[in-house]
């Protein structure tokens, strides 16, 4: 085994190696930072965010392109919804009154970032009758083709304030 060892070369080989892992690219974690509120991205972010919210109450022909074609939302009751869900009229549709409430945009590197909200609307339930329907939600934005789209989002109903 040692005449192996000393014969092969491999010793030759081994710094050669060392330098190569020592030098390997390393992967570090991408510094987050929140938008400020005048921040062009933020306000887009918000702006779309509103627009969603909106299409509660009234049609909203460009939010199609606000949604990403890979899409995936979890809904208040668990239920996965993809972009079709998520564009389609639930069965209240429309709600009355969409109030967006304060949204804040995290940032992860230049294309990801998460947006971080509430709402509230009237809502008519099974019942007929209309109460405000509260929800607080996280949706995960990604910048694609240099275009913000959302690709993932999480809905929770809260007791109204």
């Amino acid at each position: 085994m040692t005449k192996w060892l000393v014969t092969s070369g491999w010793w030759l080989a081994a710094p050669l190696i060392v330098v190569m892992v020592g030098t390997a690219p390393v992967a570090y974690a991408q510094k987050s930072y929140w938008g400020s509120p005048d921040n062009p991205v933020v306000k887009e972010i918000v702006a779309e965010e509103k627009m969603w919210l909106e299409s509660s109450c009234a049609h909203q022909p460009d939010l199609k392109n606000v949604i990403a074609d890979d899409y995936q939302g979890t809904a208040t009751d668990g239920q996965r919804i993809d972009k079709a869900g998520a564009l389609a009229d639930d069965e209240n549709w429309p709600d009355r009154d969409c109030q967006l409430g304060p949204v804040k945009v995290k940032f992860f590197g230049e294309n990801l970032a998460i947006a971080y909200g509430s709402e509230g609307m009237m809502r008519k339930g099974s019942d007929g009758t209309v109460a405000k329907r509260c929800l607080v939600w996280t949706d995960t934005w990604l910048r694609r083709d240099a275009k913000w789209q959302i690709i993932a989002s999480q809905d929770n109903q809260v007791k109204c304030q």
